[in-house]
């Protein structure tokens, strides 16, 4: 399954929001087979990383996604200069459990970033992400420089056309959207398709041209 497949079936790897777990009864009443990996799945009750580790497994382990020697891309919301504890970004512990488990299938890299909204020096240390990255032995940069952009076509897009589209996306194998589900005044509501503003270079565009629109043409990646 190459990155444009990932992203089309719509598989985002988040704490409580990764696989759909049937009782064994009801999949047979519904003729759904079991015996193969679940391609969503819902996951509650745990600490953080136990209950990734439980969803991630029902959809067949992260070497389902993830092969030996592959590059990665964790892309989680990282947009807000403030404390994990006030949940405006992602758990910087779901990120740590991620780049290990992508480390033990055998990825020989894993960026992570994101286009925050405040500095990222500032959101990347007061979100404890960049601590638990590293940690885990991702390499984490910045998303600040235009030049990491590259003009991308996308087909089928209405609005969003060639957006500039952070290279790291474009150049590594896997893509592993780590969104935060929370309320949000424009789009309603935040999750897998919109944390994918934090890829583009020119984030107020999606604001300014139609932001629902442009978040599904985005999501055409």
């Amino acid at each position: 399954m190459n990155r444009r497949e990932f992203l089309k079936s719509g598989v985002a790897l988040a704490a409580g929001v990764s696989a759909l777990l049937l009782p064994k009864s009801l999949g047979k009443a519904l003729g759904i087979s079991l015996s193969s990996p679940a391609d969503l799945a819902a996951v509650k009750d745990g600490e953080t990383g136990e209950m990734f580790d439980r969803g991630i497994a029902a959809l067949g382990g992260v070497s389902r996604f993830v092969s030996m020697g592959q590059t990665v891309v964790v892309k989680p919301n990282i947009a807000w200069d403030v404390r994990p504890e006030l949940g405006a970004n992602t758990n910087p512990a779901l990120v740590e459990r991620i780049v290990k488990r992508c480390f033990e299938a055998g990825a020989s890299k894993v960026f992570v970033f994101d286009h925050t909204c405040d500095l990222w020096e500032k959101t990347y240390l007061s979100s404890g992400i960049q601590e638990a990255a590293s940690r885990a032995g991702a390499t984490v940069v910045p998303a600040d420089r235009p030049g990491s952009y590259r003009k991308t076509a996308i087909q089928g897009a209405r609005i969003l056309r060639e957006p500039l589209v952070h290279e790291l996306v474009l150049q590594s194998d896997v893509f592993i959207n780590v969104p935060f589900l929370k309320s949000h005044g424009g789009a309603g509501l935040t999750i897998s398709m919109k944390n994918l503003m934090g890829i583009i270079w020119d984030r107020g565009e999606l604001h300014s041209r139609g932001l629902h629109q442009c978040i599904a043409d985005l999501s055409l990646l």
